[in-house]
């Protein structure tokens, strides 16, 4: 059986893909930083499906986390056929209001992290001479965006990595994946003080986009008619209709406090 590793796997689009993965008898490894939830979908996982789910419970906004999964993944002696890096957060607001601590913190989760574990799992996947690696962008990896800054612009950094290095990779049989999704229902508005727009996608149905088109090696993933016309846009538009919507809703904010 293959084994998948996933991080950001309590919630959201990791936990979808989590589900569907042991559902097609793929073992998993589940990162995040919830222990109790994490072993609370893995005894669901294991009861319900004929695979093994190993917990790694780590908070990779910090500094040396990349190397300590690795390390756990090392001493439990398992190859990681695919990877996910699902793992991410956002500030939304004034850039120049925003702490540079919760800045950094973003950098090295949405960048750092995810840099680190692709270069560390890449590496292995090379000597197994296959392997499949999905990274999780967003529809603002195509833009810049106003009140929603740095957010955008590690994705940018997420999509533009991930087509680089699976161009890199094809000789080795290895696809690195982009998947480019627009406003989910995830944890990711409640932790940015919001509600989730009312246009937000259901993380289930994301997932089951992402999973097939994964397995197919499609590089750049993006879910939904509405996105795909989104991302052909030309980017100064949907900059500025961006920065007004993501502007109107740190002005209401601001009014509730």
């Amino acid at each position: 059986m293959q084994n998948v590793l996933i991080t950001g796997a309590s919630s959201g689009i990791g936990l979808e893909l989590a589900k569907i993965f042991a559902k097609n008898n793929y073992n998993l490894i589940l990162v995040a930083r919830s222990r109790d939830e994490l072993r609370k979908i893995a005894d669901s996982l294991e009861m319900k499906f004929p695979i093994k789910v190993h917990v790694i419970v780590k908070d990779l906004c910090e500094e040396f986390s990349a190397e300590e999964v690795f390390n756990e993944i090392k001493k439990l002696n398992l190859k990681i056929d695919i990877l996910i890096n699902n793992a991410g957060i956002g500030n939304v607001g004034l850039f120049s209001s925003i702490s540079i601590e919760k800045d950094m913190e973003m950098i090295q989760l949405n960048i750092i992290a995810l840099t680190k574990l692709t270069k560390l799992f890449a590496e292995e996947m090379i000597k197994m001479k296959k392997g499949k690696i999905l990274n999780v962008a967003s529809t603002g990896s195509f833009t810049p965006g106003p009140y929603i800054a740095i957010y955008y612009a590690t994705k940018a950094y997420v999509l533009s990595f991930s087509r680089a290095v699976s161009e890199e990779l094809k000789p080795y049989n290895i696809t690195v994946s982009a998947l480019c999704p627009g406003a989910t229902k995830t944890n990711f508005a409640k932790r940015a003080g919001r509600k989730d727009s009312t246009l937000a996608s259901n993380p289930s149905k994301i997932a089951k986009i992402a999973y097939k088109q994964l397995l197919r090696d499609k590089r750049v993933i993006v879910p939904g008619i509405t996105n795909k016309i989104l991302v052909k846009l030309p980017s100064n538009l949907v900059m500025k209709m961006v920065g007004k919507y993501q502007r109107g809703l740190t002005d209401n904010n601001k009014a509730d406090l």
